[in-house]
């Protein structure tokens, strides 16, 4: 099966397709500035870019990994989770608390998801083909 590799940089991709999975690499707001809810916001506004860049949208994640650089901050983080995830369609989760890789980072999230059905980067070549 073919696995197609998006935006690397010669040490990741920042988004890897195989077998109709998506799974995007761990996403950071990039702001030191930001507390943990404008973070946690920033992120999922990210994912939900990716998402749908690459063939899926927040209805399909599958499984979610949040690392936060404090767990204190578990509360507030789910906060701006709970209000973005929709009814019926929740992920798997996990939530550890986490050295990360700066300081000024306090959550970043991993989001692995599946395509949309035909919607996919190759679903989108084979429609206009049809």
């Amino acid at each position: 099966m073919e696995i197609r590799r998006y935006e690397g940089t010669g040490r990741m991709s920042k988004a890897v397709v195989h077998n109709k999975t998506v799974y995007l690499c761990g996403q950071t707001a990039g702001s030191d500035v930001l507390d943990v809810k404008e973070q946690t916001a920033g992120v999922l506004l990210k994912i939900e870019e990716l998402l749908d860049q690459y063939g899926s949208d927040k209805e399909h994640i599958l499984s979610a990994v949040i690392y936060l650089r404090d767990i204190a901050l578990f509360k507030d983080m789910n906060e701006v989770w709970d209000a973005w995830v929709e009814n019926g369609y929740e992920p798997a989760r996990a939530c550890v608390e986490a050295k990360m890789a700066a300081e000024n980072i306090l959550v970043e999230i991993s989001i692995v998801a599946a395509e949309k059905e035909d919607e996919g980067i190759l679903g989108e070549v084979s429609s206009v083909l049809k």
